[in-house]
Parts: structure tokens; sequence; C-alpha cells
């Protein structure tokens, strides 16, 4: 069987500057996202069609969260199909859609390269102070921000099913999905070291929230698609990663679990008692011992769930008609349950999490520091500082410490160019086409100015069409909006 995937992502950087006791982060982040757009045509971000309050359970209206209109000119939309704005204090990069999580590991990766290239922009233009951006979740005072998923599944299989498979693999997945933290935050029970980044933070199960009471599983039911067809799986739980084999599997294993789940592949669900209380249990032990109480009486290790799954969904890859990644996928999901198992420590190559807390025990032994020492959480932080001089992790992957997917070449190439096989392309062609023709765009239309009295929306409800085989060639016999509108007209939409 062949199973239609559409993944994105989206990350909330964190900023702040040096020496700057009247830093104000919404300003700061205005003169990053100012500064990528800086020379062109501004492109407003269409909010008309979006509902972010309408929820996955039936509750809920389209004004549930109104938006403020003039926010979508803090906001730009990129030629490689990806959308760069301020979102609240935090610059966002929003991935284009992908087919793939090779493809989807790659464009997340690009937010990296994006945002830094904008932040040294805005200090030459602007001459704002020394911003420091990092891809994380926490400035260490009990304020997390996000790093999300989204995949689109078909509409017709059942909510419920999904809380009741998704749950104990989200849940459990923390030790492949994890970026790695010093101590405890919002109140949670004192630990030296922890997993994940967000655990701390999540609070219920299921629910409609992202900046408050998070859950496991959020209900927005906003596809950005024809919702006739498709729900849009919005998951909130995620650290933000910057090992590329680590992202890779992030989204790679959830995109084959939907699938699989797609198909009635996975038998019973893993259901755990108290799946909140489980998620902090797993991120607060980096020994790996831990074990968490099901339903049925049973209790589990994570590495003993993941296995779990990846059983199943082993057998299922071997069945289904899926892109070729998911068969690296598996060889590398299978590797580092191997190494977790043995030594979690052997996947610092690999995941973050481990990566971080090797280069932490090794500062700690040599300047015989405490963990509550506030030297590791500098360390700790530059990590993830996105500035290639400065951060940690960049310092692994040149010294080969570190594993990659992806070359430098590639992921500037893909900086600029879009993903081929998704409506992406036709955006993001369009944008570096007729961008000065662009008013608004959204991810499911956009916009033109042709020079008629009207202006002309194209809507592209189906993210699996607008590629380049669809649309590749019509893009490139239009000369103007206008003639690309008319040809349009003659086959039918951009979508």
């Amino acid at each position: 069987m062949s199973h239609s995937i559409v993944i994105g992502t989206e990350t909330e950087f964190g900023i702040t500057a040096l020496h700057d006791p009247d830093f104000k982060p919404v300003l700061a982040s205005t003169h990053v996202v100012n500064a990528e757009v800086a020379g062109r045509r501004p492109i407003r971000w269409s909010f008309e069609e979006e509902s972010p309050g309408l929820d996955l359970r039936g509750y809920g209206t389209e004004e549930s969260f109104p938006f403020d209109s003039e926010s979508g000119l803090v906001s730009t939309v990129l030629t490689n199909g990806a959308r760069f704005y301020v979102d609240h204090a935090h610059p966002e990069y929003s991935s284009p859609e992908t087919t793939n999580p090779y493809d989807a590991a790659l464009y997340d990766k690009v937010g990296e390269s994006i945002v830094h290239r904008a932040t040294m922009r805005a200090a030459e233009l602007f001459g704002v102070g020394d911003y420091r951006i990092h891809k994380n979740n926490s400035d260490g005072h009990s304020n997390s921000y996000g790093w999300h998923e989204n995949y689109l599944v078909e509409r017709d299989i059942p909510f419920e099913t999904i809380v009741d498979h998704l749950t104990g693999f989200l849940v459990s997945r923390v030790i492949i999905a994890g970026s790695g933290k010093v101590g405890a935050e919002n109140d949670r029970d004192r630990v030296d070291y922890q997993i994940s980044q967000r655990a701390d933070f999540i609070e219920e199960r299921v629910g409609l929230e992202t900046t408050l009471k998070r859950p496991i599983i959020n209900t927005r039911d906003e596809p950005h698609a024809d919702p006739l067809k498709y729900r849009r799986l919005h998951i909130i739980l995620g650290d933000a990663t910057l090992s590329e084999v680590q992202t890779f599997l992030k989204l790679g294993t959830v995109a084959l679990f939907l699938a699989a789940l797609s198909d009635n592949a996975l038998g019973d669900p893993l259901i755990l008692d108290d799946p909140v209380s489980a998620l902090r249990t797993f991120s607060h032990d980096p020994t790996l011992d831990a074990k968490v109480a099901l339903a049925d009486g049973r209790h589990m290790t994570a590495v003993e769930m993941q296995r779990h799954y990846y059983a199943r969904l082993a057998t299922f890859r071997r069945r289904a008609d899926l892109h070729e990644s998911f068969g690296d996928l598996l060889g590398q999901w299978d590797s580092v349950l191997r190494d977790l198992a043995k030594d979690p420590l052997l996947t610092a190559d690999r995941l973050d999490w481990t990566a971080k807390l090797a280069l932490l025990k090794s500062y700690r032994e040599r300047e015989s520091l405490a963990w509550s020492h506030p030297k590791l959480a500098l360390v700790a932080l530059q990590y993830h500082d996105v500035h290639p001089g400065r951060s940690l992790f960049r310092k692994l992957t040149r010294t080969r410490r570190m594993q990659r997917l992806f070359t430098d070449e590639q992921i500037a190439a893909a900086c600029v160019a879009p993903p081929q096989d998704t409506r992406a392309f036709f955006r993001g062609e369009c944008i570096r086409l007729f961008g000065d023709s662009i008013v608004a765009a959204n991810w499911d239309s956009l916009v033109f100015e042709t020079g008629a009295d009207n202006l002309w929306r194209v809507p592209m409800m189906e993210p699996l069409r607008g590629t380049r085989d669809h649309v590749g060639d019509v893009l490139e016999r239009s000369g103007t909006p206008a003639e690309l509108i008319e040809t349009l007209g003659d086959i039918g939409d951009g979508s």
C-alpha cells in the first residue's frame, strides 16, 4: 500500500543580547526577520484561512485565538518555501512541506543557517547589539519555547485511536528526541541532568493549548489543506535538536508510525497508567533504567517500549510502499536503541542529549564542579548557539565526533531551493520568480497582483500537488504573473 506523507517543523529560536540591560526580545526578533526581507517587497502573511481555535475533539471556534493582522508584516516567505517570522518574542522558522524524513530533517536544519544569516545581516543593516541565537527550548528561568512537528493524517482515522496509540510512543520517544538539560524547571523535582528540555513543561495528556497546560497530544484542528481529507497532527512536546541523525530519527519514526497506524498495522496500543508522569520519569533518568507503569499492570523502560514499536514498524516497512529513506531510518533506529541499552554515551556521536552529557561530564571532572555550578549551564547553552564559531555542537561536527547526514553544500542549496515534490515547490518558485507581485501568502494559497483591477488568489489545498512534475514547465513558460494565472486557469489551479 502506498502512503502519502507530509511533514513540516516549526522552530522558535531563543534570542538574547550581551551587555544590554534594555534588551527587548520582540524588537530584536523583528530586527532579525526584517533583515532577511530587507530590499524586497514584504509579503503579508494571510490569516484569513487560519483557524487555530478549532479542536480535533469538536470544540472551539475559528475565533478562539484572534490574530493581530499587523503581526503579519513581520514575516516573510522564502524561496525554499519556508516561512520566517516573529512569533511573540522569538524569531521562528517554519520549514516547507516535505514527503520523507530525510528532506524533513534537511529543511529543519536549514533554519539554523537562515536565522544565523539574518542575525549577521541585522547587525550590518540596523547597527543592533550582539544578538545570540540558540536552537533550544528553555531560557533557564522556567520559560519554555517550542519546536513543533506537523504531520498530515487521513481525516477518517478516529482521533481517539491516534491518542491511544501515539501517547506511549511519544512519551518513550524522549530517549531519541531529547536535546539534554542541566537541572529541572517549572517546579519539578530536582535533578542534575535530564534528557529533555520540554518534559518539565508538559502537563496534560490531551489539550489545545501550546503555551500553558501543554499537552502530549495537541488537538488543534488546522490542516492548512483540504479539511475533508486531512487533519494536521501538531506535536509540541519534542525538543529542538541540532544533530542531523537525531532529527531524522525524531521525524521519521513518527511518520512511519502514522503510516502504520493508517494501515491498522500496530496491534494493540501500549497504554500508560500516567503518561505525563511517565514522560518526566523517563526524562529525569539519563541512565535509562527507570520503568513506568502501564494500564495493564506491566512496567517497562523507555528502551523496552521503543523496541516494541521498532519491531512492529520494521515488520510494517517490509510490506509498505514507502520512500527509501525509511530503510535507512530503521537501521539508525535499531543501532541507537542497541547502544542506548548498553551504555547511553555510546550514542554521543548521534544524539544531542548524550553528546552534551559527555561534554559536561568531561568539563565537570576537569574543573571539579558540582552540577549546580553556573558554568555548566553556560556550557550547555553554548552547545545550542547557531553561530558556527561559537557552537559546541558545530565543534563536534568539525572534529568528526558527531555524525552528519548532510554536507554544508546541501544545506546551502536548501536555504534557497524548495523541495521538489510538494506544493512548497510552487510557493518557493513563485517567490523567486514573481516575489514583487505577491501581496499575501499562507500555506494553502498565494495572492498575486497582476496589473488588473483585481487581485488573484491561487489556492493550494492539496500539499502533494504544485510539485516540479506538476507545474515546473508552467512556471518556466510564464514570463509574468498574468501569464501564470492564465495558464493555471487553463489546466486547473496551481494546487
